[in-house]
Protein backbone atom coordinates (compact mmCIF):
# COMPACT_ATOMS: atom_id res chain seq x y z
CA UNK A 1 0.00 0.00 0.00
CA UNK A 2 0.91 3.41 -0.93
CA UNK A 3 0.39 6.76 0.90
CA UNK A 4 0.35 10.29 0.03
CA UNK A 5 -0.10 12.78 2.89
CA UNK A 6 -1.01 16.13 2.74
CA UNK A 7 0.04 18.01 5.88
CA UNK A 8 -2.25 21.28 4.81
CA UNK A 9 -5.15 21.28 2.40
CA UNK A 10 -5.38 24.42 -0.10
CA UNK A 11 -5.71 27.81 1.43
CA UNK A 12 -9.22 28.28 3.50
CA UNK A 13 -11.22 30.52 2.30
CA UNK A 14 -13.37 33.40 4.55
CA UNK A 15 -16.53 31.09 5.11
CA UNK A 16 -18.13 27.92 3.81
CA UNK A 17 -20.75 29.41 2.08
CA UNK A 18 -18.60 31.29 -0.35
CA UNK A 19 -16.36 27.62 -1.12
CA UNK A 20 -19.77 26.33 -1.81
CA UNK A 21 -20.71 29.12 -4.13
CA UNK A 22 -17.39 28.53 -6.13
CA UNK A 23 -17.47 27.63 -9.68
CA UNK A 24 -16.00 23.99 -9.17
CA UNK A 25 -13.20 22.41 -11.04
CA UNK A 26 -14.19 19.85 -13.92
CA UNK A 27 -15.62 17.09 -13.17
CA UNK A 28 -13.66 13.97 -12.97
CA UNK A 29 -15.44 11.23 -15.03
CA UNK A 30 -17.33 8.83 -12.94
CA UNK A 31 -15.95 5.65 -14.73
CA UNK A 32 -12.35 5.22 -13.77
CA UNK A 33 -9.72 3.26 -16.35
CA UNK A 34 -10.04 -0.21 -16.92
CA UNK A 35 -8.41 -2.66 -14.02
CA UNK A 36 -5.86 -3.28 -17.15
CA UNK A 37 -4.74 -0.16 -17.34
CA UNK A 38 -4.43 0.35 -14.12
CA UNK A 39 -1.46 -0.63 -10.77
CA UNK A 40 -3.83 0.66 -8.10
CA UNK A 41 -7.04 1.91 -6.84
CA UNK A 42 -6.80 5.00 -5.14
CA UNK A 43 -8.76 6.04 -2.49
CA UNK A 44 -8.47 9.19 -0.32
CA UNK A 45 -9.92 10.77 2.82
CA UNK A 46 -9.95 14.17 4.93
CA UNK A 47 -10.47 13.97 8.64
CA UNK A 48 -9.82 15.70 11.60
CA UNK A 49 -6.24 14.57 13.18
CA UNK A 50 -6.22 18.18 14.82
CA UNK A 51 -8.42 20.22 16.54
CA UNK A 52 -11.75 19.79 18.44
CA UNK A 53 -13.03 16.78 16.19
CA UNK A 54 -9.93 14.86 16.49
CA UNK A 55 -11.40 13.02 19.45
CA UNK A 56 -14.06 11.73 18.08
CA UNK A 57 -12.17 11.05 14.44
CA UNK A 58 -9.28 9.42 16.40
CA UNK A 59 -12.05 7.10 18.33
CA UNK A 60 -14.72 6.36 15.13
CA UNK A 61 -13.06 7.02 12.00
CA UNK A 62 -8.88 6.63 11.81
CA UNK A 63 -9.10 3.51 13.44
CA UNK A 64 -11.76 1.37 11.07
CA UNK A 65 -10.04 3.27 8.02
CA UNK A 66 -6.75 2.16 9.02
CA UNK A 67 -8.15 -1.73 9.90
CA UNK A 68 -9.73 -2.05 6.39
CA UNK A 69 -6.58 -0.84 5.07
CA UNK A 70 -4.68 -3.30 7.21
CA UNK A 71 -7.44 -6.18 6.27
CA UNK A 72 -7.59 -4.98 2.10
CA UNK A 73 -3.38 -5.73 1.86
CA UNK A 74 -3.67 -8.65 3.85
CA UNK A 75 -6.07 -9.75 1.19
CA UNK A 76 -4.08 -8.78 -1.39
CA UNK A 77 -6.51 -5.89 -2.58
CA UNK A 78 -9.37 -4.94 -3.91
CA UNK A 79 -10.65 -7.91 -5.70
CA UNK A 80 -12.30 -7.01 -9.03
CA UNK A 81 -15.21 -9.19 -10.75
CA UNK A 82 -12.73 -10.83 -12.82
CA UNK A 83 -10.82 -11.84 -9.67
CA UNK A 84 -8.31 -9.70 -10.06
CA UNK A 85 -6.83 -7.67 -7.15
CA UNK A 86 -4.77 -4.52 -6.99
CA UNK A 87 -2.99 -2.36 -3.90
CA UNK A 88 -5.01 0.67 -2.33
CA UNK A 89 -2.71 4.00 -2.98
CA UNK A 90 -4.16 6.50 0.08
CA UNK A 91 -4.08 9.46 -0.29
CA UNK A 92 -5.00 11.42 3.08
CA UNK A 93 -5.58 14.96 4.47
CA UNK A 94 -6.00 16.56 7.81
CA UNK A 95 -9.38 18.99 7.91
CA UNK A 96 -7.80 20.25 11.12
CA UNK A 97 -11.50 20.28 12.48
CA UNK A 98 -12.52 23.09 9.77
CA UNK A 99 -15.24 23.17 7.69
CA UNK A 100 -13.72 24.86 5.43
CA UNK A 101 -10.96 22.60 4.64
CA UNK A 102 -12.99 19.12 4.72
CA UNK A 103 -14.43 21.20 1.93
CA UNK A 104 -11.21 22.49 0.37
CA UNK A 105 -9.96 19.04 0.86
CA UNK A 106 -12.42 16.81 -0.96
CA UNK A 107 -12.41 19.14 -3.59
CA UNK A 108 -8.50 18.42 -3.87
CA UNK A 109 -8.75 14.56 -3.88
CA UNK A 110 -11.57 14.88 -6.17
CA UNK A 111 -10.32 17.38 -8.88
CA UNK A 112 -6.39 17.29 -8.85
CA UNK A 113 -5.59 13.89 -7.20
CA UNK A 114 -8.50 12.34 -8.94
CA UNK A 115 -8.68 9.67 -6.22
CA UNK A 116 -11.14 6.35 -7.31
CA UNK A 117 -13.00 6.72 -4.30
CA UNK A 118 -13.38 8.97 -1.50
CA UNK A 119 -13.50 8.29 2.10
CA UNK A 120 -15.99 10.65 4.42
CA UNK A 121 -14.80 12.52 7.15
CA UNK A 122 -15.85 12.30 11.08
CA UNK A 123 -19.45 14.55 12.34
CA UNK A 124 -22.61 15.44 10.91
CA UNK A 125 -21.96 18.85 10.15
CA UNK A 126 -18.78 17.85 7.88
CA UNK A 127 -20.95 15.30 6.22
CA UNK A 128 -23.35 17.65 5.77
CA UNK A 129 -20.29 20.10 4.30
CA UNK A 130 -18.54 17.82 1.79
CA UNK A 131 -22.72 16.60 0.61
CA UNK A 132 -22.73 18.64 -2.33
CA UNK A 133 -19.38 18.20 -3.39
CA UNK A 134 -19.00 14.20 -3.12
CA UNK A 135 -22.74 14.49 -5.31
CA UNK A 136 -21.26 17.01 -7.92
CA UNK A 137 -18.27 14.64 -8.70
CA UNK A 138 -19.53 11.18 -8.61
CA UNK A 139 -18.69 9.50 -5.86
CA UNK A 140 -20.79 7.45 -3.36
CA UNK A 141 -20.93 8.61 0.50
CA UNK A 142 -20.66 6.47 3.32
CA UNK A 143 -21.91 9.40 5.48
CA UNK A 144 -21.54 7.24 8.74
CA UNK A 145 -20.71 9.48 11.67
CA UNK A 146 -23.74 11.67 10.63
CA UNK A 147 -27.26 11.70 12.55
CA UNK A 148 -29.70 13.57 11.20
CA UNK A 149 -33.25 13.29 10.24
CA UNK A 150 -33.15 15.12 6.91
CA UNK A 151 -31.21 12.12 5.33
CA UNK A 152 -34.78 10.92 3.11
CA UNK A 153 -34.34 14.61 1.58
CA UNK A 154 -30.87 14.22 1.00
CA UNK A 155 -30.87 11.26 -0.81
CA UNK A 156 -33.69 12.87 -3.04
CA UNK A 157 -31.14 15.53 -3.75
CA UNK A 158 -28.03 13.72 -3.89
CA UNK A 159 -28.88 9.80 -4.75
CA UNK A 160 -25.01 8.89 -3.97
CA UNK A 161 -24.99 9.50 -0.16
CA UNK A 162 -25.86 7.03 2.30
CA UNK A 163 -26.70 7.43 5.87
CA UNK A 164 -25.84 4.85 8.12
CA UNK A 165 -26.79 6.28 11.90
CA UNK A 166 -29.84 7.06 11.83
CA UNK A 167 -31.69 10.23 12.56
CA UNK A 168 -32.53 12.15 15.96
CA UNK A 169 -36.30 11.85 15.69
CA UNK A 170 -35.02 7.97 16.11
CA UNK A 171 -33.30 8.04 19.09
CA UNK A 172 -34.92 10.92 20.95
CA UNK A 173 -38.31 8.65 19.87
CA UNK A 174 -36.85 5.82 21.57
CA UNK A 175 -35.38 7.52 24.96
CA UNK A 176 -38.85 9.21 25.49
CA UNK A 177 -40.16 5.72 24.96
CA UNK A 178 -38.10 4.20 27.47
CA UNK A 179 -38.26 6.90 29.80
CA UNK A 180 -42.39 6.87 29.51
CA UNK A 181 -42.13 3.48 30.38
CA UNK A 182 -39.62 4.16 33.16
CA UNK A 183 -42.62 6.75 34.77
CA UNK A 184 -45.38 4.67 34.79
CA UNK A 185 -43.06 2.09 36.71
CA UNK A 186 -42.55 4.54 39.10
CA UNK A 187 -39.05 5.04 38.96
CA UNK A 188 -38.72 8.60 38.25
CA UNK A 189 -40.61 11.37 37.74
CA UNK A 190 -41.36 13.02 34.64
CA UNK A 191 -39.67 15.83 34.45
CA UNK A 192 -36.46 16.17 32.28
CA UNK A 193 -33.32 19.00 32.15
CA UNK A 194 -31.88 18.85 28.68
CA UNK A 195 -28.51 20.87 27.05
CA UNK A 196 -27.46 20.65 23.60
CA UNK A 197 -23.87 21.56 21.83
CA UNK A 198 -25.00 24.02 19.07
CA UNK A 199 -23.94 22.20 16.03
CA UNK A 200 -25.16 20.07 13.82
CA UNK A 201 -25.46 16.63 15.69
CA UNK A 202 -27.02 18.77 18.83
CA UNK A 203 -28.88 20.50 16.69
CA UNK A 204 -30.40 17.65 15.31
CA UNK A 205 -30.99 16.14 18.61
CA UNK A 206 -32.55 18.41 20.46
CA UNK A 207 -35.26 19.70 17.52
CA UNK A 208 -35.98 16.10 17.51
CA UNK A 209 -36.01 15.26 21.36
CA UNK A 210 -38.51 18.21 21.78
CA UNK A 211 -41.71 17.09 20.64
CA UNK A 212 -40.83 13.59 21.06
CA UNK A 213 -40.67 14.25 25.04
CA UNK A 214 -43.71 16.02 24.57
CA UNK A 215 -45.55 13.41 23.20
CA UNK A 216 -44.66 11.25 25.64
CA UNK A 217 -45.59 12.96 28.52
CA UNK A 218 -42.44 14.22 29.63
CA UNK A 219 -42.20 17.55 31.10
CA UNK A 220 -38.91 19.26 29.90
CA UNK A 221 -38.22 21.75 32.38
CA UNK A 222 -34.65 22.80 31.42
CA UNK A 223 -33.73 23.33 27.50
CA UNK A 224 -30.14 24.68 27.42
CA UNK A 225 -28.04 25.21 24.33
CA UNK A 226 -24.07 25.84 24.77
CA UNK A 227 -21.25 26.97 22.40
CA UNK A 228 -19.29 24.75 20.82
CA UNK A 229 -15.91 24.49 22.99
CA UNK A 230 -17.62 25.15 26.04
CA UNK A 231 -15.66 23.59 29.20
CA UNK A 232 -17.24 24.50 32.43
CA UNK A 233 -20.86 23.10 32.85
CA UNK A 234 -21.09 24.07 36.28
CA UNK A 235 -24.25 26.99 35.85
CA UNK A 236 -25.91 24.43 33.59
CA UNK A 237 -25.45 21.46 35.93
CA UNK A 238 -26.50 23.64 38.58
CA UNK A 239 -29.61 24.22 37.35
CA UNK A 240 -30.47 21.18 36.38
CA UNK A 241 -30.03 20.08 39.97
CA UNK A 242 -31.92 22.58 41.21
CA UNK A 243 -35.45 21.77 38.32
CA UNK A 244 -36.60 18.99 40.20
CA UNK A 245 -36.03 16.44 37.24
CA UNK A 246 -34.91 13.05 37.66
CA UNK A 247 -33.43 12.81 34.11
CA UNK A 248 -30.71 14.85 32.86
CA UNK A 249 -29.95 14.37 29.11
CA UNK A 250 -27.09 16.08 27.13
CA UNK A 251 -27.15 16.26 23.50
CA UNK A 252 -23.14 16.46 23.47
CA UNK A 253 -19.66 16.13 21.30
CA UNK A 254 -16.92 13.92 23.13
CA UNK A 255 -14.80 16.61 24.75
CA UNK A 256 -18.21 18.24 26.78
CA UNK A 257 -19.31 14.47 27.66
CA UNK A 258 -16.00 14.18 29.18
CA UNK A 259 -16.06 17.57 30.84
CA UNK A 260 -19.79 17.31 31.85
CA UNK A 261 -19.55 13.54 33.80
CA UNK A 262 -16.45 15.26 35.85
CA UNK A 263 -17.97 17.98 36.70
CA UNK A 264 -21.38 16.15 37.24
CA UNK A 265 -19.02 14.08 40.03
CA UNK A 266 -17.54 16.98 41.59
CA UNK A 267 -20.96 18.86 42.06
CA UNK A 268 -22.30 15.28 43.58
CA UNK A 269 -25.02 15.81 41.00
CA UNK A 270 -26.70 12.26 40.94
CA UNK A 271 -29.59 12.19 38.44
CA UNK A 272 -31.98 9.17 38.51
CA UNK A 273 -31.14 8.95 34.97
CA UNK A 274 -28.11 10.44 33.51
CA UNK A 275 -27.98 10.20 29.41
CA UNK A 276 -24.89 11.41 28.01
CA UNK A 277 -23.71 12.26 24.19
CA UNK A 278 -21.14 11.32 21.87
CA UNK A 279 -18.21 9.91 23.51
CA UNK A 280 -20.05 8.22 26.63
CA UNK A 281 -19.56 5.03 24.35
CA UNK A 282 -15.59 5.38 23.61
CA UNK A 283 -13.29 2.88 25.50
CA UNK A 284 -11.36 5.78 27.46
CA UNK A 285 -14.30 6.98 28.98
CA UNK A 286 -15.82 3.63 29.89
CA UNK A 287 -11.85 3.23 31.48
CA UNK A 288 -11.53 6.04 33.27
CA UNK A 289 -14.88 5.82 35.01
CA UNK A 290 -14.40 2.14 36.09
CA UNK A 291 -17.37 0.90 37.68
CA UNK A 292 -19.30 4.62 38.07
CA UNK A 293 -20.18 4.43 35.09
CA UNK A 294 -23.03 1.66 35.93
CA UNK A 295 -26.22 2.91 34.58
CA UNK A 296 -25.05 5.89 32.90
CA UNK A 297 -26.91 5.94 28.86
CA UNK A 298 -26.35 7.25 25.42
CA UNK A 299 -26.79 6.57 21.82
CA UNK A 300 -25.79 3.06 20.32
CA UNK A 301 -24.57 0.15 22.58
CA UNK A 302 -23.56 -3.49 21.02
CA UNK A 303 -24.95 -6.90 21.83
CA UNK A 304 -22.10 -8.44 23.99
CA UNK A 305 -23.16 -11.54 22.75
CA UNK A 306 -22.79 -10.99 19.19
CA UNK A 307 -19.78 -13.32 18.14
CA UNK A 308 -19.46 -11.34 14.77
CA UNK A 309 -19.31 -7.83 16.67
CA UNK A 310 -17.45 -9.59 19.32
CA UNK A 311 -14.45 -11.15 16.92
CA UNK A 312 -14.37 -7.25 15.17
CA UNK A 313 -13.63 -5.74 18.97
CA UNK A 314 -10.51 -7.64 19.03
CA UNK A 315 -9.15 -7.62 15.68
CA UNK A 316 -9.54 -4.03 16.12
CA UNK A 317 -7.97 -4.14 19.52
CA UNK A 318 -5.11 -6.05 17.95
CA UNK A 319 -4.31 -4.13 14.44
CA UNK A 320 -4.46 -0.43 16.02
CA UNK A 321 -4.29 -0.89 20.00
CA UNK A 322 -7.47 -0.12 21.02
CA UNK A 323 -11.12 -1.80 21.26
CA UNK A 324 -13.40 0.26 19.05
CA UNK A 325 -16.38 2.23 20.40
CA UNK A 326 -20.04 1.08 20.94
CA UNK A 327 -21.71 2.99 18.88
CA UNK A 328 -20.44 4.02 15.46
CA UNK A 329 -17.42 2.14 15.43
CA UNK A 330 -18.71 -1.08 13.85
CA UNK A 331 -20.87 0.40 11.73
CA UNK A 332 -18.05 2.62 9.83
CA UNK A 333 -15.83 -0.53 9.45
CA UNK A 334 -19.31 -2.26 8.06
CA UNK A 335 -20.21 0.80 5.63
CA UNK A 336 -16.38 -0.27 4.37
CA UNK A 337 -16.78 -3.76 3.65
CA UNK A 338 -20.13 -3.27 1.77
CA UNK A 339 -18.14 -0.63 -0.50
CA UNK A 340 -15.14 -3.35 -0.33
CA UNK A 341 -17.98 -6.34 -1.92
CA UNK A 342 -19.65 -3.84 -4.12
CA UNK A 343 -16.17 -3.37 -5.86
CA UNK A 344 -15.84 -7.13 -6.02
CA UNK A 345 -18.94 -7.46 -7.42
CA UNK A 346 -19.09 -4.38 -9.94
CA UNK A 347 -15.99 -2.83 -10.65
CA UNK A 348 -14.83 0.55 -10.21
CA UNK A 349 -17.39 2.15 -12.11
CA UNK A 350 -18.85 4.85 -9.44
CA UNK A 351 -22.51 4.99 -10.69
CA UNK A 352 -22.31 1.25 -10.58
CA UNK A 353 -21.02 0.83 -6.96
CA UNK A 354 -23.70 3.34 -5.80
CA UNK A 355 -26.28 1.78 -7.26
CA UNK A 356 -24.77 -1.61 -5.54
CA UNK A 357 -24.62 -0.27 -2.30
CA UNK A 358 -28.08 1.37 -2.50
CA UNK A 359 -29.63 -2.14 -3.83
CA UNK A 360 -27.33 -4.98 -2.53
CA UNK A 361 -27.60 -6.95 0.45
CA UNK A 362 -24.14 -7.66 2.05
CA UNK A 363 -22.46 -9.83 5.39
CA UNK A 364 -20.36 -7.53 7.13
CA UNK A 365 -19.88 -7.85 10.79
CA UNK A 366 -23.20 -6.59 11.47
CA UNK A 367 -24.22 -9.64 10.26
CA UNK A 368 -27.13 -9.47 6.97
CA UNK A 369 -26.49 -5.87 6.20
CA UNK A 370 -29.10 -3.92 3.63
CA UNK A 371 -30.18 -0.33 3.10
CA UNK A 372 -33.34 0.87 3.20
CA UNK A 373 -33.65 4.05 0.78
CA UNK A 374 -29.94 4.96 1.42
CA UNK A 375 -30.11 4.54 5.05
CA UNK A 376 -29.57 1.51 7.45
CA UNK A 377 -32.25 1.24 9.76
CA UNK A 378 -31.16 -1.64 12.37
CA UNK A 379 -29.40 0.07 14.56
CA UNK A 380 -29.31 0.34 18.47
CA UNK A 381 -30.77 3.50 19.53
CA UNK A 382 -30.33 3.25 23.18
CA UNK A 383 -27.41 1.62 25.25
CA UNK A 384 -26.41 1.33 28.85
CA UNK A 385 -23.48 0.80 30.89
CA UNK A 386 -23.60 -2.44 32.55
CA UNK A 387 -21.02 -4.55 34.30
CA UNK A 388 -18.22 -2.75 32.18
CA UNK A 389 -19.78 -3.09 28.65
CA UNK A 390 -22.33 -0.64 26.90
CA UNK A 391 -24.84 -2.58 26.34
CA UNK A 392 -27.66 -1.67 23.87
CA UNK A 393 -31.57 -1.56 25.53
CA UNK A 394 -33.54 -0.03 23.14
CA UNK A 395 -35.39 -0.74 20.74
CA UNK A 396 -36.47 -3.23 23.77
CA UNK A 397 -37.39 -5.70 21.17
CA UNK A 398 -34.58 -6.42 18.86
CA UNK A 399 -32.73 -9.79 19.36
CA UNK A 400 -29.94 -9.09 21.60
CA UNK A 401 -31.64 -6.49 23.74
CA UNK A 402 -30.49 -5.89 27.53
CA UNK A 403 -32.99 -5.04 30.14
CA UNK A 404 -32.25 -1.20 31.10
CA UNK A 405 -31.71 -1.06 34.90
CA UNK A 406 -33.16 1.91 36.25
CA UNK A 407 -33.25 4.15 38.92
CA UNK A 408 -28.85 5.03 38.35
CA UNK A 409 -26.98 4.92 41.79
CA UNK A 410 -25.28 7.68 42.92
CA UNK A 411 -21.21 8.05 42.28
CA UNK A 412 -19.38 5.98 43.78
Amino acid sequence: MTYSKGGRCLPSFTALATILGLALAPLVAATPAGAQDRTSVKIGYAVSKTGANAGGAAITTIPNYRLWLHDVEKNGGLELPDGSKLPIELVEYDDRSSAEEVVRAVERLAGQDQVDFILPPWGTGFNLAVAPLFDRYGYPQLAVSSVTDKAPQFVQRWPRSFWFLGGGSDYTGALASLLSAQVEAGTINNKVAMVSVADGFGIDLVSAARPAMAEAGMDVVLDRTYPVGTNDFTTLLNEAAASGADTFVSFSYPPDTFALTEQAQVADYNPKVLYLGVGAGFPPYGRKLGDKAEGIMTLGGIDAKNAQNMAYRERHKEVTGEYPDLWGSVITYASLQMLQEAIRRVGLDREAVSAELSGGTFQTVLGETKLQDNRLRDLWLVGQWQDGQLVGVAPADRPGASEVILPRQPWK
